[in-house]
């Protein structure tokens, strides 16, 4: 029976076609040169669909494979392949032969292949990429407002904890308006600001020039519309997420966790994390288990495998927030290897855990449940154990009863 498979290396403009029937000891071969405009991809389908084609594989070249990948998503089995481990020998790449490897490597097995989840979770990806990007932007631009405060000789952050606050926005927007005296732009701040009205004139006493708060008006201009477009975007993934509500609260108990990075994590894996079979498949794939480079039977290198971009970001910044939440699980684990490990490998442990909770939350629908500063109930039976053994050698005979019976395993 004939099984035919296509490889297409994909460029912005064209896209260069090999298809085979891989079931034949022999294979033949047919090239085809397609275009990347609507037209042409709906040409490439109709002619993939002619020759019975059941697989396609294709290379994640930029931005550019998605166009393709939507016009086929609905007619066959698709694959994204890495580009790297499709890279040809210096000096023989031609586009057919990069098509024909992508197709030879695919039969072979020889491939690392991306995660392409379905329609809706992609725009889920897209709104939450697009917030974290716009927070970003947000940072960089509080940070070039604060480099042109210095500039201005005005020392606002250092008597503000946030210079983006209600109080700093006011004496901002005041300043941008064309107001110097000291007197009035102290009037503007907050009475609760742990600040006295006399050290707040002295930070706002300079004399800034025109072209200065000219560039100050631009900025808030600017800031005011990446808080509009952000409070956009957290309205629109909430209610994309309004069905999968349940998996959000459900994560947002985790500590470190809040309802904004459950969102973010639900839109890379999924609301149930269908396509990982274990909590050590989603691990391997977002890069924060051990490594593994074995040589002679022995692990040279145990650095942690590079992963999902985004997961290791909002895993990380989940760890370091749960280590800091008293009375946690999460804080004795990093409390216990930070000696050993130093700070950062014991987050980057801690970030593992938590990669495994969220698995099993999603995948399992369980919920977390904290256990305070109790230890780990396996080592603290453990310990009890060795206790018992060393006091029977000095002669005791001892029976152990938990003070508080939920204790008791």
């Amino acid at each position: 029976m004939s099984y035919t498979v296509a490889g297409i290396d994909v460029h912005k403009k064209v896209l260069m076609v090999v298809l085979g029937d891989v079931s034949q000891p022999h294979w033949k071969l047919q090239r085809q040169r397609f275009g990347t405009t609507t037209p042409e991809l709906k040409r490439l389908a109709e002619w993939l669909r002619q020759q019975a084609a059941q697989e396609v594989v294709m290379e994640s070249t930029a931005q550019y494979w998605k166009p393709v990948w939507m016009a086929l998503e609905p007619h066959l089995k698709l694959h994204l392949a890495q580009a790297q481990s499709n890279r040809a020998p210096r000096g023989r790449k031609n586009d057919f032969r990069d098509a024909e490897r992508l197709l030879r490597r695919l039969v072979a097995d020889e491939l690392t292949l991306s995660l392409v989840p379905n329609p809706e979770q992609r725009g889920w990806r897209t709104m939450t990429r697009m917030k974290s990007q716009l927070i970003r932007d947000r940072v960089r631009l509080q940070n070039q407002i604060e480099s042109l405060l210095e500039e201005m000789r005005l020392k606002l952050s250092s008597v503000v904890s946030d210079l983006l606050g209600v109080s700093g926005r006011r004496i901002l927007a005041a300043l941008a308006a064309g107001e110097t005296d000291p007197a009035k732009l102290a009037a503007l701040g907050d009475e609760r600001l742990r600040v006295s009205e006399a050290e707040l004139r002295d930070a706002l006493t300079a004399s800034p020039q025109k072209m200065h708060q000219s560039l100050l008006g631009l900025y808030l201009e600017r800031l005011y519309l990446l808080d509009r477009q952000i409070a956009d975007l957290e309205r629109m993934t909430a209610e994309a997420l309004k069905p999968h509500e349940g998996a959000v609260a459900r994560l947002a108990e985790v500590p470190g966790l809040q309802a904004d990075s459950a969102q973010r994590i639900i839109a890379e894996i999924g609301p149930a994390a269908e396509t990982f079979a274990t909590a050590g498949n989603l691990a391997s794939w977002v890069g924060v288990c051990p490594g593994e480079e074995e040589s002679a039977e022995q692990n040279h290198n145990p650095r942690s495998p590079k992963g999902n971009k985004q997961m290791r970001q909002i895993l990380t910044q989940v760890a370091q927030a749960a280590v800091r939440t008293n009375g946690s699980h999460f804080q004795a684990e990093f409390r216990r290897k930070l000696p050993r490990l130093g700070y950062a490998k014991a987050i980057w442990a801690v970030a593992h855990k938590v990669c495994r909770v969220v698995w099993k939350i999603l995948h399992q629908g369980a919920r977390y449940i904290e256990y305070g500063e109790y230890p780990n109930p396996k080592a603290r039976k453990r310990r009890i154990q060795r206790m018992l053994q060393s006091l029977r050698k000095l002669g005791f005979e001892v029976n152990v009863t938990p003070l508080v019976p939920e204790l008791q395993q």
